[in-house]
């Protein structure tokens, strides 16, 4: 009986378990396509994309998909033209996307996006800044998880135009957070980059803050009140005001002035070494 009851799940179930993973690997392509190099390990993901969703293959249009990703790795199709192809697939299916709100759909695009640049266990300059461009075009996804989040973090990264290795780790940790890597040499590399970083978001009005012996990273545009008189209150709090995000930072505060969804919002990424 039980069963049973597991396989009637699964047919009631397929159809957004479809269109999610349509949206999901149209931002892995995206991700994979960042850097303009698609290497092993990215090919292994893709590989063991097929097989988690495995039991998808009969149902159109996702035969099409796994036929030409089968194909690829069968025939050593060049990967780059299925990329494309599989690409042109996903926005030709995702009109028919009725199960999810466009909202929905396009934050499984953002976490695929996470995913395709995790894939290899390295993110480079050029996915973070064309990462940033994705984020700039979609801010219809402002006060949505983790768009917010990842938002704030890459904004805290790009202030000063410099990109340095610990600022990489934090991003790949917070990624990892909620990207599932099946290839498991990338996994325990990503877990290896980032043993020593512990994170987890915050977002709410009225967040309970410790100020006390705690590092504050300010960044972006304050649309209430200025940098300044926000620094000398977190010291007279005990708190520590810094302008660049590391591994000791425990509060992200970002501003963004002009967008009346953050007015009324906090958006803090909470940093800690275990």
């Amino acid at each position: 009986m039980e069963s049973t009851n597991l396989e009637l799940l699964k047919v009631y179930t397929a159809k957004s378990q479809a269109d999610k993973a349509i949206s999901s690997l149209k931002g892995f392509l995206i991700g994979i396509k960042l850097d303009d190099e698609i290497n092993a390990n990215e090919i292994s993901e893709l590989k063991n994309w097929v097989t988690t969703h495995k039991e998808l293959i009969n149902r159109n249009p996702f035969n099409e998909f796994m036929t030409i990703i089968e194909n690829t790795i069968s025939n050593k199709i060049p990967l780059k033209e299925t990329i494309e192809d599989l690409y042109w697939l996903c926005q030709k299916y995702e009109n028919d996307n009725y199960f999810y709100n466009p909202i929905t759909s396009d934050l499984q695009i953002l976490q695929g996006i996470c995913h395709g640049i995790l894939a290899d266990g390295i993110i480079t300059d050029k996915e973070i800044y064309d990462l940033q461009n994705w984020l700039n075009e979609n801010e219809h996804l402002n006060t949505y998880y983790p768009y917010d989040e990842i938002r704030s973090l890459i904004i805290s990264v790009l202030s000063d135009n410099i990109i340095d290795e610990e600022e990489r780790t934090i991003l790949m940790a917070y990624f990892n957070q909620f990207v599932t890597i099946q290839d498991s040499q990338v996994r325990q590399t990503i877990k290896d980059k980032t043993v020593d970083v512990n994170i987890s978001g915050l977002c709410t009005s009225e967040p309970d803050v410790t100020f006390e012996g705690k590092t504050f990273c300010i960044t972006g545009v304050l649309q209430r009140g200025n940098r300044e008189n926000l620094q000398r209150d977190i010291i007279k709090l005990g708190g520590i005001p810094t302008d660049t995000i590391s591994k000791k930072t425990d509060y992200l505060i970002v501003g963004d002035n002009g967008n009346p969804a953050w007015a009324f919002s906090c958006y803090e990424e909470r940093l800690k070494k275990p």
